[in-house]
Formats: structure tokens, C-alpha cells, sequence
């Protein structure tokens, strides 16, 4: 299994069984007026069926009482709602049912930066500083050189497991990134993907000081009011009135309402704070898959803008799948057809989503879902190639689990620790202990605190088998692989250096 979150509130991107969950759908099929041929089987009706087949199974496997998504596929337009928004008060879901997005924000934030970009008011390589003249971070020969891009593609080297919260007030952003100086610096900047919240923050401060407005006023002139997205909103008093799913964790097989799941702090909105609806989020999809107009007609983003944001990648790896590495705020994951899968996703407690287009096959598809289950769901349907196979006519590179010996092993085996930075400002730690096990690894994980004392409760198996070089599939309870891959990071001397899982990286010690 994949190792849980260093904290439920550093998990901005979660296993569980499930309980039986009431399906009460909302759907809308709509044709467009020029259907596209998607490389995919032209009876899409049918694979909208199976897919609603899969989110209903799902749905009663892993304990989910509410999920909404959004397909566009072979022209046509596929809008549902299963289940309900909350076992305590049911309320059907639909296409524009409010949920939490997560990290899907950070590719809102790259939008708006593009528009930025676009208007000569930003450059993409250019040092953080001419932006932010007084930005630092632990090593203060970074904060000289990072650049603006190295924040969009996950480069930038610093501890990015940071969700400290600075209040609700409109400094909260400010505040944040003037609190970095406090983050070590792991990778030099450029060198090694390491999925990192606290580098869209500061991108987020850029866009506030050029705009010389809030981020939230900002991305609502930006992106939100001209793409429409009237469903998509940063602040809860925004959404009141609105149908909000409420987050879900699962106890003993069943979904419990968690409200206290619900709340983010501002200071992290621009890597995660977003809420939004199926519908919106399929609007923005298509928006992404176009040629850069509005709804309106009205241009937004050129082409050439579009592409570069999915064009360009920094270091690749594995964030829960394998990835080329990241574009503007885009994972660009790879193909086995040699085409480019460009996907976020987000994941906050009792709120996880899966979020993914396919530029060359005209296709895109989001999934929202309000419980802790919906970390076995997604990865059925996004790291799993079924959906890519049924609607886009695609499949994921191959992995077969190989079975190493114990002298091949022995190089990935021992102590691995990542930190984290909670909303109260706590340093955690994650442990990984990995040993060699007929031919594969087999590991434990426990959270601990900052001087390493471990949380007992917390500790869980985890296991690895390699399909190639520094590269595992992760591996379930039944020691079968799931649908996630993780990977080792080899220092400048080539000896393993680091575990990266998630996207984050785990120091080997």
C-alpha cells in the first residue's frame, strides 16, 4: 500500500474497506455540435456506462458515500452524481455539487500565472527575487537563484510539506512565504522532482505583488469569472446556499461525517484551497483542451501558452504514477503509445479528486469524491489504465514486478525519513524501514514527532517490487502490486540517496 500522509493536513496531492453506499444520480449526456475522434471505441454511451458501473462498485468497496464526475470523450459531454453529500443529512449529489479540489488548485495558479506571462509582467526564468526581493529559504544561496519556474514544476529543493497557518486575514500569503526561511533546502533547485506545496505559495505571492491585489481577487480576474466558473470559489462564505459535500472518514468500514476535515488555511490557497463542482471543473478541462477563448469568445491564454504549460518538463520521477516530470504546474505522465497524459488531481482529508486531459485525444475527465475511500477509488480509475483504454485509446508503460536477490537489494535497504510542517507550525517526521524479502521489499511506516519518537498507532506495513531500474510498484496488503509506482533517487556519488513516494522525497539515512 501507498505509505499514509506524513499528517492529514499535509496531504495536499490516503486504505480502507468499504460499506454499502445509496447511488441517486444526476446526469446529463450532451452531444457536441462536431464530435472528435479520440482514438477510443466509438460507442462512448456504452463506456460512460462502464464507468458509472466502476464509481458505483467503488463506491460500496471503499466506504464513499458521494461522488460527481465529468467526461468528455468522442465529442460527447458526460455529467453525473452518485450517492449522497452526507449520511447524516443525505442530499443527492450532481454535476454541480460543491466539493474541495485539493492540488488541482495548483493548475489554477499556473493559468494565472500564464496570463501573467503573457503580459510581459512575468518571466518564467526569471529569480524569484525580481519578484520578491526579500525571499528566503533556509539557504540563502537558493533564495538568490530559484526561479519562478522551478516554484511551477516542483524543483525548487526545499521541504515543501508545509501548511502552517497565518489567520484569515489578507496578509496571510505574505505572511507564509516570510516564514520560509525556516525550510532546509534537500535538492539544489533544478535538479530533482520533489512534490512541493510551500513553492506554489510563493508563486501565489508573485501573482498577489504583480496584480498588487489579494491571490483570491486575482484568480477570480484571472481565470474564475472569465471561464465562468461560478461553482469555484476559495471561501466558504461563498458557498453557502450552495449543495457542499461534506468530508467523510471511514470507521470501521463505514463513512463518518468529519466536519472538522472541512476548513483549509488561507495562507495555503494558492496550492490547494480551491472548491469546486464536476461541471466547472469539466469547463475548465475543455478550456485546457482548446485553443485559449473563453466562453465568451473572449481571448484568455494563446495556444502557444497552452502547450508551454505542458511542454518543458523538469526532472521526471513518480507521483503515485510515473511522470516525465512536471510542466507548468502540470504532470506530464507518459504513455505507452508515446503520447502525453497531463493530470493533477488533490487530495485533503475526507475530499480526495482525480483531474486529467489528454490534448491529442480530446479527452478529459474529473472525479470528485467526499471520504477518505476515495483514495482506493481514484487510483482504480486514474493510476490504473482503464479509463485512459476505454475513453482515449491509451495505456500506461509497462511494469512488470521482478523478484530482485538479496545482494540487489541491499542497496535500498534501511532507515528512510521525510519531514513535515503542520498548520500549527509542528515539525513531524515520516519513518520507512525497508528490508529484503523474497526478492522484493518489505517495509513498515510510523509518523513521529520532531525528536523522532513514533506514533504507534500510526505504524503500517508497506512493501515494493521493482519492475526497473530504482523504479517499484507499490505493493497491497496481499503483497500484489496496486496502482501506484515510487521510485529511488541516486545522489551525485550514484549511491541511493533518497525514496521518493508521493512525490515526496525520504532521506535515506
Amino acid at each position: 500500500m501507498d505509505p499514509p500522509s506524513l499528517s492529514r493536513r499535509t496531504a495536499l496531492s490516503g486504505a480502507v474497506a468499504g460499506v454499502a453506499a445509496l447511488t441517486l444520480p444526476s446526469c446529463s449526456t450532451k452531444p457536441s455540435a462536431a464530435p472528435a475522434d479520440n482514438g477510443a471505441s466509438s460507442d462512448v454511451g456504452a463506456a460512460f456506462a462502464e464507468l458509472d458501473a466502476k464509481i458505483e462498485a467503488g463506491m460500496e468497496a471503499y466506504g464513499i458515500p458521494g461522488v460527481a464526475a465529468a467526461v468528455w470523450a468522442g465529442g460527447e459531454e458526460h455529467v453525473k452524481g452518485y450517492g449522497v453529500t452526507n449520511v447524516d443529512h443525505p442530499t443527492p449529489v450532481d454535476g454541480d455539487t460543491i466539493f474541495r479540489i485539493g492540488s488541482t488548485t495548483k493548475t489554477f495558479t499556473g493559468t494565472a500565472m500564464m496570463r501573467l506571462v503573457e503580459r510581459g509582467k512575468v518571466d518564467l526564468d526569471a529569480p524569484v527575487r525580481r519578484y520578491l526581493p526579500d525571499f528566503d529559504v533556509a539557504d540563502p544561496t537558493v533564495g538568490a537563484v530559484v526561479t519562478v519556474r522551478q516554484l511551477l514544476n516542483h524543483t525548487s529543493g526545499w521541504l515543501g510539506e508545509d501548511v502552517q497557518d497565518f489567520g484569515r486575514g489578507d496578509d496571510a500569503i505574505a505572511r507564509y512565504v516570510a516564514s520560509m526561511t525556516r525550510l532546509p533546502q534537500l535538492t539544489a533547485p533544478g535538479t530533482v522532482f520533489a512534490y512541493n506545496n510551500a513553492g506554489l505559495v510563493v508563486a501565489g505571492r508573485i501573482v498577489e505583488v504583480v496584480t498588487g491585489s489579494t491571490y483570491e481577487a486575482a484568480m477570480q480576474n484571472l481565470v474564475l469569472d472569465p471561464l465562468q466558473l461560478g461553482s469555484t470559489h476559495y471561501f466558504t462564505d461563498d458557498i453557502i446556499g450552495l449543495n457542499v459535500a461534506a468530508p467523510h472518514a471511514v470507521v470501521d468500514r463505514k463513512p463518518v461525517v468529519e466536519t472538522g476535515y472541512w476548513a483549509v488555511p488561507r495562507s495555503i490557497n494558492p496550492t490547494g484551497g480551491l472548491t469546486s463542482s464536476a461541471r466547472d471543473q469539466l469547463r475548465y478541462a475543455r478550456f485546457h483542451l482548446g485553443d485559449g477563448t473563453a466562453p465568451n469568445g473572449s481571448r484568455l491564454l494563446s495556444p502557444q501558452s497552452l502547450q508551454a504549460m505542458r511542454s518543458n518538463p523538469g526532472a521526471g520521477g513518480t507521483l503515485l504514477v510515473e511522470l516525465t516530470g512536471m510542466g507548468v504546474t502540470w504532470v506530464l505522465r507518459p504513455s505507452a503509445e508515446n503520447v502525453t497524459i497531463v493530470q493533477h488531481g488533490g487530495t485533503w482529508p475526507g475530499q480526495l479528486s482525480g483531474f486529467l486531459v489528454v490534448p491529442e485525444r480530446n479527452f478529459a475527465m474529473t472525479v470528485l469524491t467526499n471520504s477518505d475511500g476515495g483514495s482506493k477509488l481514484l487510483p482504480d480509475l486514474f493510476g490504473d489504465d482503464w479509463a485512459l483504454r476505454r475513453f482515449a485509446g491509451l495505456g500506461n508503460l509497462p511494469a512488470e514486478p521482478r523478484r530482485l536477490s538479496a545482494v540487489d537489494l541491499a542497496p535500498f535497504t534501511g532507515r528512510y525519513v521525510a519531514e513535515a510542517i503542520d498548520p500549527s507550525g509542528t515539525l513531524e517526521q515520516m519513518i520507512i524501514e525497508f528490508r529484503a524479502s523474497d526478492g522484493q521489499l518489505d517495509g513498515t511506516t510510523v509518523t513521529a514527532d520532531a525528536n523522532g519518537r513514533p506514533d504507534e498507532k500510526s505504524r503500517a506495513r508497506m512493501g515494493l517490487a521493482f519492475y526497473r531500474r530504482d523504479y517499484g510498484l507499490n505493493l497491497g496488503p496481499d503483497n500484489k502490486p496496486v496502482h501506484s509506482r515510487s521510485d529511488f533517487v541516486r545522489g551525485p556519488d550514484g549511491a541511493i540517496a533518497w525514496f521518493r513516494s508521493r512525490g515526496r522525497l525520504y532521506r535515506r539515512q
